[in-house]
Formats: C-alpha cells, structure tokens, sequence
C-alpha cells in the first residue's frame, strides 16, 4: 500500500517545519511518508527544536534544511504551510492534492533567557503535536479510505 504525502513548508526550514516533521514521521511513520522544505532554507536544524523534540523522544538531528524548489515537481497529498511569510510565497503549490495552512508563531524570534526561548520552542512543539498531527491523521485515515472527506478544504490561523 502506497503511504499518504505529506509535504510540510515553512520559510527557514529550521525550527517549526522540522519538528512538524519529525512528529508526523514518529507518530504516523508507518502510514505517512513526511518530508519538510523552506521558501528560504536556512541551511540548518536549530539546536533548540532538536533539543525539545528529543525531550519528547522524536530525534530530528539526522534531518536536514532543504529547499522547496527539491519538491516542486513531486506529486502530495498534503501541503501544510505551517507560517505565514511560507503561505504567502507558495498559496499554491502545483504538486498538491490538497493544501492547507496552520500558522505557529516562530520561537526563533523570542528572545530573552535561554531558559525562555526554550519554553517557546516547547509551546510551539507541543502546539504542533497538537493542532497539527491530528490533521494529517484524519486526512491520511479520508484518503486510505476512499473518502471524500479528504477533499475538504481547511485553512487554520
């Protein structure tokens, strides 16, 4: 059985992409093929998302910064736009069978304490697990089964 594309954009691809990856391919790995790709890829993985992500158990320090232009010619299921600046970049990506966009706020801007920026990275962590995984989940489950559901169009701020 063919696994459910999921494809996940984001500016830098450092921060929020990636551990939307990193979830999806952890908790949906058996039904989901994940990838994640930036408008501007910063070239790296912040260490403070492989650092909450790893609290958590979700290892993301093997995965690397990559470029949408990677992907542009690839067919999805699934494009999520998961910050702004990245909807408005891509508001249609032509690979997609359906594209959504759940906004979170980018912890790489918090500045302040360590222990601060940290505490953002884990909001923003969790708030993905948590708005964002149960999507594909429903959508990946809508496409297996034929349904039209899959269909539907859905756009969260």
């Amino acid at each position: 059985m063919q696994k459910y594309r999921v494809l996940i954009l984001c500016t830098g691809n450092s921060c929020r992409s990636q551990m939307a990856e990193g979830w999806v391919r952890h908790l949906l790995g058996d039904r989901v093929e994940v990838a994640s790709a930036g408008t501007h890829p910063a070239g790296y993985v912040h260490p403070m998302a492989i650092k909450v992500m790893a609290e958590e158990g979700v290892i993301i320090s093997r995965q690397r910064s990559k470029s949408v232009a990677q992907f542009a010619n690839d067919t999805w299921d699934l494009v999520i736009t998961v910050c702004d600046s990245a909807r408005e970049e891509c508001p249609y990506f032509p690979g997609a069978k359906e594209q959504i966009h759940i906004s979170f706020p980018d912890p790489a801007l918090v500045g302040g304490p360590r222990e601060i920026q940290e505490e953002a990275y884990r909001t923003v962590r969790d708030a993905i697990r948590q708005r964002l995984v149960p999507e594909v989940e429903r959508r990946c489950r809508a496409g297996a089964s034929g349904s039209a559901g899959a269909a539907e169009a859905a756009s969260e701020s």
